[in-house]
């Protein structure tokens, strides 16, 4: 029997628990090599986060879940510290707090490690289960026959699989309501290249690839009727905060009269946070900016800034796609309707 077209754009896992260990698909050497890294405490998690190893809001919060698990295993006395450190991992996405506070509360009630496997479990099963969802929503808001812009990396590698912006590309092309699919580089890292385009071949679906720099301008063209991406953190007011560059091409796609959705789960909404102006934005090393593998590209002496989050204001975002529900238009009283009260 042959797979559903929607099940054949489907086939990578990144985040692989192993019953003693977590296995990591390396997403710094994509798509050169398909190496795995194996975490058998949860300061190798916390170090796997920081160092990219794994990286989306979604996938850095399961990882987190099971290293809290191997935190257990190890020393139950020292849980406390490890859930400490993993929360200092990365401190934009809101997912990654969101898990660790699951995994705590279930630790709390006296839980041992076999419970904590569980629930480190259920969180990536439901992860997964939301992104089929939200596919199903945001592609529905796609009229037959658009192209779709994206940005850095939003599929199976940045979640338990499927993806969230990616997830609604795979279940918009399945459904033969998107045509053309174009991934912008995203700099510095470049994730849109390495890991966007590299997915999204393996899984069949024909991608172009442009540079960041080229976003307004095939807008311009009429190629494009949506810009699809995920997020970080959406704020309370609908404000969210996603990799470096969204908050521009929400300004072009605003300009040229092309619709922007964002697509990310409920836990990716912090209702705390009244708006963009309260969210962290991380800022990373200079030296992400200098080179890359480790070949240098800028002039010694030179300084650089490097916030790898922004924040696109709501009032530029047609819909905010979650497996709850969408939320067309967002602002403070559309999302509480579906999220409820800080």
């Amino acid at each position: 029997m042959n797979p559903s077209p929607e099940r054949s754009h489907d086939t990578i896992r990144a985040v692989l628990w192993r019953g003693d260990r977590l296995r990591l698909l390396d997403q710094r050497l994509l798509p050169r090599e398909e190496t795995y890294v194996d975490c058998r405490t949860s300061d190798e998690v916390a170090q796997a986060i920081r160092d990219l190893v794994v990286r989306g809001a979604p996938a850095i919060g399961i990882a987190a879940a099971w290293g809290v698990v191997l935190a257990a295993r190890q020393d139950r006395a020292g849980l406390a510290a490890a859930l400490a450190r993993l929360r200092a991992a990365r401190p934009t996405a809101v997912n990654l707090m969101w898990a660790l506070d699951r995994m705590q509360r279930v630790a709390a009630r006296g839980a041992d490690a076999d419970a904590l496997a569980a629930e480190a479990q259920a969180i990536q099963d439901e992860d997964l289960a939301a992104n089929r969802r939200m596919g199903e929503l945001g592609a529905a808001l796609i009229a037959p026959g658009s192209g779709v812009l994206t940005h850095c990396n939003t599929g199976s590698l940045a979640t338990a699989g499927f993806g969230t912006a990616l997830g609604v590309i795979r279940a918009g092309v399945s459904a033969e309501r998107i045509a053309r699919v174009f991934a912008g580089e995203t700099r510095p890292w470049l994730q849109g290249a390495r890991l966007t385009v590299w997915e999204l071949l393996r899984d069949a679906i024909p991608a172009t690839l442009v540079a960041d720099a080229a976003a307004a301008h095939l807008m311009s063209t009429g190629q494009v009727q949506w810009v699809v991406v995920g997020a970080d953190r959406i704020a309370a007011n609908g404000d969210t905060a996603n990799k470096i560059g969204t908050y521009q091409l929400a300004i072009a796609a605003r300009h040229h009269g092309v619709k922007f959705m964002v697509v990310a789960p409920s836990s990716t909404v912090d209702m705390a946070t009244a708006s963009g102006r309260d969210i962290e934005i991380e800022l990373r090393s200079p030296d992400e900016l200098f080179g890359y593998a480790g070949q240098r590209t800028v002039v010694e002496g030179a300084s650089a800034w490097n916030p790898v989050f922004d924040v696109t204001p709501a009032a530029l975002i047609d819909a905010i796609v979650t497996e709850r529900g969408v939320v067309e238009r967002p602002d403070t009283a559309r999302m509480a309707a579906v999220f409820g009260a800080a």
